[in-house]
């Protein structure tokens, strides 16, 4: 353990450069008494960590200081095996690298954890192409001039042109600022701004790009996480929302609530009935409204508004003429 703590040390300071014994304590979870004791242990094995005084010191090492800390412990390994996502990597063109990346990182492993590790990792299954209904979640089919021409731009910092098709529009020339990509269920989004406004597209849509030579309008670092979370919460409150009246099964109560937006003013229904829930459900639009209550079957009833009931019916006397 001790061993590990020093490697993770040794690399906080290359990561992070001068950092103080509290900062190091709070990252590697110990106390500043034994950051200390790590810190005299590395200098009297070679490493050069020197100390800094002052309100702002602290502990750094001598510029210039490369070491091969390249050691994995089994766990570390392990973790790299199943993190890569394979569907996200062929996303954005980079199943190649992954594959390769992941030879050499069982390639550095010592021989005692090679084994082992990589039988783990075939026991882990993340993010499987299908569900237990065989349904398959294809990744979308991006051409890898495109992706190659998007990642450049991201990477460099760079304005990209793209030829993009939005939904029922001719696709068309535009100059953005990439900020980043992001990759849900096999399929890739650009997230980036147009004229200081957030825009996010979808990579499949996308016919042609060209990195350009300008420097992007983006801000150095950037949570992609929180922005894409920003970005959903701004989506879902967009568009044409549609809000419903539902009696349903209790039973299935949760699975509306998954599927629906937001589910508010919840109730019993009229007593003396079949135990049923009365509930205000909102969806994305009209198709997404009359989707959610059709897999729901018998066990929830659109009470308003008439045309989503008008909708369901019609679609209903479909397969019954179907099957008579």
């Amino acid at each position: 353990m001790r061993a590990d703590r020093l490697v993770s040390l040794v690399l906080l300071l290359r990561q992070h450069g001068r950092m103080s014994a509290a900062a190091l304590a709070r990252e590697l979870e110990v106390s500043t008494r034994t950051v200390l004791r790590d810190i005299e242990a590395l200098s009297a094995a070679g490493v050069p960590v020197f100390a800094e005084r002052g309100r702002n010191g602290g502990f750094a090492l001598l510029p210039g200081f490369q070491t091969e800390l390249t050691g994995l412990n089994h766990d570390e390994a392990l973790a790299l095996l199943v993190a890569g996502s394979r569907r996200g990597a062929q996303a954005f063109g980079l199943g190649a690298a992954l594959a390769s990346a992941m030879r050499k990182v069982v390639d550095a492993l010592p021989e005692s954890y090679r084994a082992t590790a990589a039988g783990a990792a075939q026991r882990l299954l993340v993010d499987p192409e299908t569900d237990l209904l065989s349904r398959r979640l294809d990744p979308e089919d991006v051409p890898d001039a495109v992706v190659a021409e998007v990642l450049r731009a991201v990477f460099d910092g760079h304005k990209l042109r793209i030829r993009y098709a939005a939904v029922g529009q001719d696709p068309k020339w535009r100059t953005v600022d990439p900020i980043g990509l992001v990759t849900v269920r096999g399929q890739g989004y650009l997230l980036a701004t147009r004229s200081g406004a957030d825009r996010t597209y979808r990579l499949s849509r996308v016919s042609a790009a060209e990195e350009l030579t300008e420097p992007a309008q983006r801000p150095d670092r950037v949570d992609l996480d929180r922005t894409w979370q920003e970005r959903s919460t701004r989506f879902r409150a967009g568009g044409d929302q549609v809000t419903v009246l539902v009696r349903v099964d209790p039973a299935r109560r949760q699975e509306l609530a998954d599927t629906a937006l937001s589910v508010r003013a919840e109730e019993a229904d009229v007593p003396g009935t079949d135990g049923r829930l009365r509930l205000e459900a909102t969806f994305q639009d009209a198709r997404h409204a009359e989707w959610a209550l059709w897999q729901l079957a018998t066990s929830a009833e659109a009470l308003a508004p008439q045309w989503l009931r008008d909708l369901l019916r019609e679609r209903a006397a479909a397969i019954v003429s179907c099957y008579e």
